[in-house]
Parts: structure tokens; C-alpha cells; sequence
């Protein structure tokens, strides 16, 4: 049995749920308005700068480096060869 709706039908609210509802909807609206606002403002604001360093800036730099590396291992395998003479010509004087 399902009761129809009509002019006579009513319903009971108590005053706590209108005022749940009421907080409710103006919470909603308030983060609504304020969502609005910070859009505004992002919308308004300057692009971000350039980053400081450019990718082509930095593989550059990164090469230098990798090369900058290399060449102390070549020149510490060097270092090693000479002194393995150095010690070999000590060990003969000896």
C-alpha cells in the first residue's frame, strides 16, 4: 500500500535538519565562490619564469663532466704506469 502524494500529504522536518541543511548548502556555496576566486586569480597571474637551466645547458654540462672524468681515469692510468717505472728503476739501484 503505498501512500499518495497529494495537496492533503505532509511531512514533518525538525529545526536541527533545516539547520543541517542550511550549513550544508552554504558550505557548497561558499567553496563554490571561492573556487571561482582562486581561478580569477590564476587566471590573472603572471606565467611562470624560465627554469633557470636549459635542458641543451644541462646535457652540455653533463658532457663536460662525463669528458672531465674521463680524462682524470687516463691521466691517474698514466700516473700509475710511470710510477710502476719509477719503482722498477728504485728496485734496480737498490
Amino acid at each position: 500500500m503505498a501512500k499518495e502524494l497529494n495537496e492533503d500529504s505532509s511531512f514533518k522536518v525538525s529545526v536541527k535538519t533545516l539547520i543541517g541543511i542550511g550549513a550544508a548548502m552554504a558550505t557548497v556555496i561558499s567553496m563554490w565562490f571561492m573556487l571561482q576566486a582562486d581561478i580569477a586569480l590564476a587566471m590573472e597571474s603572471p606565467a611562470p619564469p624560465p627554469p633557470d637551466v636549459t635542458r641543451m645547458e644541462f646535457d652540455m654540462k653533463d658532457k663536460n663532466i662525463r669528458m672531465s672524468i674521463e680524462n682524470t681515469e687516463k691521466a691517474v692510468d698514466e700516473m700509475k704506469v710511470d710510477l710502476r717505472r719509477m719503482e722498477d728503476k728504485i728496485d734496480k739501484l737498490r
